[in-house]
């Protein structure tokens, strides 16, 4: 992948309102390692590389085990995810696929019987700013940090 712009220094006044929403997010109490599970998989179904890679290290930094970060694009067939972050990784591909799902009531549901009605807005945000971040990055080109060993 070849970068196209680099949109931080492009036009920081217009990405500086995402970095300070991702600070607020980050107070919301959500659980950040679950939040990052949520921005993984989002990642994952959006193909953004940059972002799967921002991801991965940043639930690593949390205390997320390797083994779940491998299969939570699996997490409907393993029984390594707890009822709750099942009902965040639903909405989050329900509200990733929102054209196709248009957020079934059955994914609400399981959301709601999981999450307070702040906690709520707050899956929300996480879900639609990651979407927004992997549409800037895969627009823009954006490449992950590549070891010298594997750049080979």
């Amino acid at each position: 992948m070849t970068p196209r712009l680099d949109y931080f220094a492009t036009a920081p006044d217009l990405i500086k309102p995402l970095v300070a929403a991702e600070t607020r997010l980050a107070q919301s109490g959500l659980d950040q390692k679950l939040a990052e599970l949520v921005r993984l998989r989002v990642s994952q179904i959006n193909g953004c590389a940059f972002c799967i890679h921002m991801h991965t290290h940043a639930a690593r930094r949390l205390g997320e085990s390797e083994e779940r970060m491998h299969l939570v694009a699996g997490w409907h067939d393993s029984p390594l995810f707890s009822p709750r972050e099942r009902a965040a990784l639903a909405w989050a591909e329900a509200l990733t696929h929102v054209s196709a799902t248009h957020a079934p009531d059955a994914d609400y549901a399981a959301l709601a019987a999981a999450f307070s009605p702040q906690e709520q807005v707050a899956l929300t945000a996480v879900i639609g700013l990651i979407n927004a971040w992997n549409r800037i990055a895969i627009g823009f080109g954006a490449v992950h940090p590549v070891p010298a060993v594997a750049a080979g």
